[in-house]
């Protein structure tokens, strides 16, 4: 089968590998223009185009898919079918008509809930015990196409919103061959979306601040979800203090909700009268660290108000 593949950040990258190693043939790569990242604001290449590179494959990086240039273009590679995995642009309806096999999407959520920009983050950060990856027939509106396959899997109690997008990257470059493979087959029926949707908005840096008078599993939640990014945080005398992982206590405390003690670790009251543990944690302008080594560094007597 002819494939035009569409995708950009570490996510897509598993789905490609399984396709170029399959029988398939990936005629083309459209993802999006290079960015500057880090300090030096450096033109950095996608991931997905990184890859496709290595294996010689055409590389295409349109500003819009919403011309007919980009139309033409994708039109004289014949695909049987278009292949998206987190492209970060919206298909056209001529494209979506334009392959025999349609558009099929992997989305890293089991649909409809959590459509959009950030399903994973928002899944660990709301508490839900499974995620999954659907994939599904592109459809004009976001996220809402047939479901062509599902699978599923619990969320670990500590695990983070980083942990569980690799997971879920690689169960859905292989949910994604089965699928490939369904349709070519003419096994898969097409099932319209039911049931309660919600939307998981882009994640902002102003998601980031700790209210320690939230209950304990909450903020625990938050730190989870927001890590790798943006990363949850919080005041030490007045500087910011990152937090990357935490750990639920399942003890009370009757401290006033951001007190924080030295108990082997960093333990700090919540708005339930539950304490959380941080494990893992970043001071402004200092690295990385175990939260025993930070305090280590930064000693107190007795405890010390968070927040402030």
């Amino acid at each position: 089968m002819r494939i035009v593949f569409m995708g950009t950040p570490d996510f897509a990258v598993p789905s490609l590998q399984k396709l170029i190693d399959s029988k398939h043939e990936i005629c083309a790569v459209f993802t999006q223009p290079d960015k500057p990242k880090g300090r030096g604001y450096v033109l950095t290449p996608p991931p997905v185009k990184e890859l496709a590179l290595k294996h010689g494959l055409p590389v295409h990086q349109p500003a819009s898919l919403k011309t007919e240039e980009a139309y033409s273009l994708i039109s004289t590679y014949k695909p049987d079918m278009i292949i998206v995995v987190a492209y970060g642009k919206i298909l056209p309806e001529s494209l979506l008509q334009l392959p025999a096999y349609g558009c099929v999407n992997v989305h890293g959520s089991l649909l409809p809930k959590y459509r959009g920009a950030a399903p994973i983050q928002w899944a660990v950060i709301n508490g839900e015990p499974e995620s999954g990856v659907t994939t599904m027939r592109m459809a004009k509106g976001l996220d809402t196409g047939d479901i062509l396959l599902m699978e599923r899997t619990p969320i670990a109690e500590n695990e983070t919103a980083g942990e569980l997008f690799d997971r879920l990257a690689l169960m859905g470059a292989d949910l994604l061959l089965k699928t490939v493979a369904g349709l070519e087959a003419g096994c898969i029926t097409p099932v319209p979306q039911t049931g309660d949707s919600c939307y998981a908005a882009q994640l902002s840096k102003e998601d980031s601040e700790i209210d320690w008078f939230r209950p304990a599993r909450e903020i625990h939640n938050q730190i989870r979800g927001l890590n790798p990014w943006p990363i949850a945080s919080t005041k030490w005398h007045g500087k910011k203090l990152k937090v990357y992982r935490s750990v639920l206590l399942h003890s009370s405390s009757m401290a006033k909700p951001g007190t924080a003690v030295d108990d082997n670790g960093l333990v700090v009251a919540c708005g339930d009268h539950q304490a959380l543990k941080l494990l893992e944690v970043q001071f402004e302008g200092g690295k990385r660290m175990q939260a025993t080594d930070f305090l280590r560094g930064h000693p107190f007597e007795n405890k010390i108000q968070l927040g402030e």
